[in-house]
């Protein structure tokens, strides 16, 4: 984002409002290794200027959740408090907050930084209609009131005593004024108001009794508010998005459980309420995976220091997302008890402003040595085709929503699971192709979703995800251009919609046939908000559709009669990084260009996304062009569908 937009929306957000923050700006979940040595974690939120919260958790072993705040400070250093534990604020383990993050102190413990192990860390920014964090010394008067800025309904509130051992007091609004939880515990919601004395909290403060625990005389503590937005959010590029919800639903034990957000979330915790249950406050983030059915969610447990574990060791995918809202799966009493009553929050994913640069949200990588990674200029990398450049090779298709698992653009076989033991998206700067695998010469082409380029739908045929028959929700923010779809559960065929060929027609990603005429495959012409999807995506099945437009600059989807030489403008400034092409009115290959191996004005490397055959090397078919690309005579007239990437 231009650092002269990031300075208006600080300005914005610190002069009362949320401004035209994104949530890029005030939330984050980031993943790091640890080193045993202080390092930096840059994750783009200014917690030094602004404020905030920020929660780190070991993943692959047992240790306990250490939230920290901007508040509560010894000098520079910031000192956590476990939310699985009851102890006072901890006298260790120091960080301090920056304009970019956060710094971790030099730590060898693995609670924090061992060397070898992984580590989670959520950050909230303070920011009204988001996240707030309020610090008091108690004086043990009932009806004591304590200033916040969210100016906003309080969605959800803890409280805790941090100079003396105490519970951590949850207030959340679906349970009221009269109810309570507890962070550190299994514990079902209490029935007795005397924490908040009985008075729900209003926009501007919130009410303590003189329990000892929330308001004890002399004791300090601490509240972190997080807001609900119910249509009066203020993010986004119109200062009207909606990105933090808090709310509650009925299990009903079977798949499919739908909970209507409005927006697809990328974090959710989940707890059991229902008087008698002892069940454990559940935790997913998009980062560590909340992948789509039939793979298994990563989660981690805000009351318990156990390291994390996937959703299949209790039976089922708890919890999966969709663009509307997040489905709880199972039979579970964790997440989908029939009958029991659940509380979350969620806070959507993100970004909501277009992207401003091609290399944000496109990358492409070749791999000639033995690091099993691919780093990407996008950061976060949400769909990825990969394979070997110059011997036969399927060429791989996976994306974070489906997790360890792929599909092959060049066959139509059901989705495989590869039998991997790590999850390839579990990066901030990329995505791991194999643990361990010393493989050269292979290359990524990587995309990052974001509003009118790119998005990734998910979509199980068991659900009730509030979507009628054939019509699937989406968040590209803009009517798709083209569409690949793909029945993930069965040797179906690949099913691409190109806005050229209108909602009649199709292809077929894994064949070099024309295009078919037929409306049972996309039936109308997708909309900013839906598309419709049949043929060979059949409601039953679990399906994967993948779905790209133009944006001015950064992409084109577009088509082109060519015979002789042909420029194509793209509107682009220094031609394409990546162009696809395909004859659609006779027999044609998808042909795939890209600027890693070569575009050029002489001969250019190119692989089929229909065909194993290694690229070809010694024909000059395309050509630069500032403005997209050229194709040249020794291509073969017809007409053509393509899609560009500056």
């Amino acid at each position: 984002m231009a650092t002269k937009k990031k300075l208006l929306q600080a300005a914005a957000g610190s002069a009362g409002g949320a401004g035209s923050l994104d949530i890029p700006d005030v939330f984050s979940t980031y993943l790091y290794s640890g080193n045993s040595s202080a390092q930096t974690i840059t994750n783009g939120i200014d917690l030094a200027g602004e404020g905030g919260l920020w929660w780190l958790k070991v993943r692959s072993q047992s240790g306990g959740h250490l939230l920290y705040d901007s508040t509560r400070a010894t000098g520079s250093e910031h000192f956590p408090i476990f939310s699985s534990a009851t102890n006072a604020e901890y006298d260790d383990f120091d960080t301090t907050p920056t304009s970019t993050g956060f710094t971790i102190n030099s730590t060898s413990s693995g609670t924090v930084n061992e060397t070898g192990q992984d580590y989670v860390s959520w950050t909230w920014r303070k920011a009204p209609k988001f996240f707030d964090v309020q610090t008091w010394t108690g004086d043990g008067v009932a009806g004591r009131t304590i200033s916040h800025n969210l100016n906003s309904e309080v969605g959800m509130m803890l409280v805790k005593c941090t100079s003396a051992t105490g519970n951590w007091w949850t207030y959340h609004r679906s349970l009221g004024e009269n109810k309570y939880l507890l962070l550190n515990s299994t514990q079902a919601q209490g029935n007795t108001g005397f924490m908040w004395n009985a008075t729900a909290p209003t926009s501007t403060e919130f009410t303590l009794g003189d329990y000892n625990e929330v308001n004890g005389s002399g004791k300090t503590f601490v509240a972190y508010l997080f807001a609900h937005n119910d249509g009066d959010g203020e993010f986004g590029p119109d200062s009207d998005q909606d990105i933090i919800k808090c709310g509650s639903y009925t299990g009903t034990g079977s798949d499919g459980n739908f909970v209507n957000l409005g927006f697809e979330p990328q974090w959710v915790i989940v707890k059991n309420t229902t008087a008698g249950s002892s069940d454990q406050w559940w935790m997913f983030d998009s980062m560590r995976g909340i992948a789509a059915q039939p793979v298994m969610s990563t989660v981690l447990f805000a009351n318990l220091n156990s390291a994390e574990l996937s959703g299949g060791s209790v039976g089922d995918n708890l919890l999966e997302t969709l663009p509307t809202g997040f489905n709880a799966n199972g039979s579970s009493s964790a997440a989908n008890g029939s009958g029991k009553t659940y509380v979350y929050m969620a806070i959507r994913r993100g970004q909501l402003a277009v992207p401003e640069d091609a290399t944000d949200v496109f990358d492409v990588k070749t791999r000639i040595n033995a690091d099993p990674s691919y780093v990407s200029s996008t950061g976060v990398v949400d769909m990825a085709i990969d394979r070997y450049y110059n011997t036969a090779s399927d060429s791989l298709i996976l994306s974070r929503l489906t997790g360890k698992n792929n599909l092959d653009t060049n066959n139509n076989t059901a989705e495989s699971t590869g039998g991997y033991t790590y999850y390839p998206f579990d990066y901030n700067t990329g995505w791991l192709y194999s643990a361990g695998a010393a493989e050269a010469n292979r290359i990524s082409w990587m995309w990052k979703r974001a509003p009118g380029y790119f998005d990734v739908v998910a979509v199980t045929g068991k659900t009730t995800s509030g979507n009628t028959q054939g019509t699937m929700s989406h968040n590209l923010g803009a009517a798709p251009e083209m569409i690949w779809g793909k029945c993930r559960s069965a040797g179906r065929d690949w099913q691409v919609y190109h806005k050229d060929l209108g909602p009649t027609k199709t292809l077929f990603l894994a064949s070099s046939s024309a295009a078919v005429t037929d409306s049972n495959f996309w039936g109308t012409t997708p909309t900013d908000s839906v598309f419709y999807a049949g043929g060979e995506m059949r409601n039953a099945d679990t399906n994967i559709f993948y779905l790209f437009a133009s944006l001015d600059g950064i992409s084109k989807v577009g088509s082109a009669s060519h015979s002789g030489t042909t420029n194509v403008d793209c509107g682009f400034t220094s031609g394409a990084r990546f162009v696809l092409l395909k004859r659609t009115d006779a027999s044609g290959d998808w042909y795939v260009w890209d600027s890693e191996r070569g575009i050029v004005s002489g001969n250019d490397p190119y692989v089929l996304l229909n065909s194993t055959a290694a690229e070809v090397t010694n024909t000059d078919y395309i050509d630069p062009l500032a403005s997209g690309f050229t194709i040249t005579s020794n291509f073969t007239a017809g007409d053509y569908i393509f899609y560009a990437i500056a």
